[in-house]
C-alpha cells in the first residue's frame, strides 16, 4: 500500500470512510465490521468517522463505537490512525444541526474519547463552521484540547481557504488536516486542495465517489471516467480515487463504503497509474 502524511504519522494514501455503516441505509453490524476488517486487511491504516454519524437521536456515537469494536477485534486495528470530528448533530429526525460552542465541542471530544477507548484521538477535526459561533472559538477549542493532550493532531472541516489559513494560525502551525466534500461532481475545494498542497496539510477529500447515493453513477455520469475505466480494465471509481491521488502528495480520499468489495475495490486505486494525458482528460470534466 503506498503511504502520505498527516502530520508526523503515515497512514495509507486511500482511508475508509465510515459514515455509511451508520447513517440511513446502513448494514446490520456483522457486514459493517466485515468492511472495516477487509479494508485493514488490504493495509487500510486510516479510518475516518465522527460522532455524528448515526440514525436515532439517542445513539450519537454510533459509528465511533463501531470502529472501536471492529479495531479492537482485528490483529491490526492498533496501527489505524482514527480520525473523528465534532461539532455536528443529527437530531433525530434526519436533519443536521451545528454546535461549534468550545463548551460543545470539548464535550463532544470527551465523549468520543470514551466511545474509542483511547487516552488521546488521534486526529481530532472541527466538523463544520457553526455561523452562530466565532470561528476561532471553535478552532481555540480544538486547540486546549491539542495542548492538554486529549488529541493528539487537529484539523478541520468543510473549511474556506481563509477559514484554513486562521485555523492553522490559532493552532500556531499545528493544523495538519482539511476534510472537504470534493468529487467530479464537486470541484468547488479545488482552492482548498491547492492551499493546503502549499502548506504541506493532508487534504482528505470526503464523498470522493460523488456520495452515497450516486458512487455507482460515476461511470455513467462522466464519460471520460468510464473510458479511461474501460482502458485499464477497472472501475470508475478506481479511476476517480487514482485521479484524485495524482493531483498532490497531500491528497488522502476517504472513500465511504459498507460493503468489502466496495473498499477494497477503492483501496487498489493507490497502485493504479494514470497517464498525464488521461489526467487532463478527467481534469477538464
Amino acid at each position: 500500500m503506498q503511504t502520505r502524511r498527516i502530520g508526523d504519522t503515515e497512514v495509507s494514501a486511500i482511508g475508509l470512510g465510515g459514515m455509511p455503516m451508520s447513517i440511513e441505509g446502513r448494514p446490520d453490524e456483522a457486514r459493517s465490521i466485515e468492511t472495516v476488517h477487509a479494508a485493514l486487511d488490504a493495509g487500510v491504516t486510516l479510518i475516518d468517522t465522527a460522532d455524528a454519524y448515526h440514525l436515532h437521536a439517542d445513539e450519537v456515537g454510533h459509528n465511533e463505537a463501531l470502529i472501536a469494536k471492529a479495531l479492537a477485534s482485528h490483529g491490526r486495528g492498533s496501527e489505524v490512525l482514527v480520525a473523528t470530528k465534532g461539532g455536528h448533530l443529527r437530531p433525530g429526525d434526519g436533519r443536521w444541526t451545528l454546535d461549534g460552542s468550545p463548551e460543545h465541542i470539548k464535550r463532544a471530544c470527551e465523549d468520543s474519547l470514551r466511545r474509542l477507548g483511547v487516552e488521546a484521538i488521534g486526529l481530532y477535526q472541527f466538523h463544520r463552521p457553526d455561523p452562530k459561533v466565532p470561528y476561532a472559538e471553535s478552532v481555540g477549542a480544538v486547540r486546549d484540547l491539542l495542548d492538554e493532550g486529549k488529541i493528539r493532531m487537529a484539523g478541520v472541516s468543510n473549511a474556506n481557504p481563509e477559514q484554513i489559513r486562521q485555523a492553522d494560525e490559532i493552532l500556531g502551525g499545528r493544523l495538519v488536516s482539511v476534510q472537504n466534500q470534493f468529487s467530479p461532481a464537486f470541484r468547488s475545494s479545488e482552492p482548498e486542495l491547492e492551499l493546503c498542497h502549499e502548506l504541506g496539510i493532508a487534504f482528505l477529500p470526503w464523498s470522493p465517489l460523488g456520495g452515497i447515493s450516486r458512487a455507482g453513477e460515476l461511470g455513467s455520469a462522466y464519460a471520460p471516467f468510464a473510458r479511461v475505466a474501460q482502458t485499464h480494465g477497472v472501475s470508475p471509481q478506481r479511476v476517480c480515487l487514482a485521479w484524485m491521488l495524482a493531483k498532490s502528495p497531500y491528497v488522502i480520499p476517504i472513500p465511504g463504503s459498507s460493503r468489502p468489495e466496495t473498499i477494497r475495490d477503492s483501496v487498489a486505486a493507490a497502485e493504479l497509474v494514470l497517464t498525464a494525458e488521461e489526467i487532463a482528460e478527467l481534469d477538464a470534466v
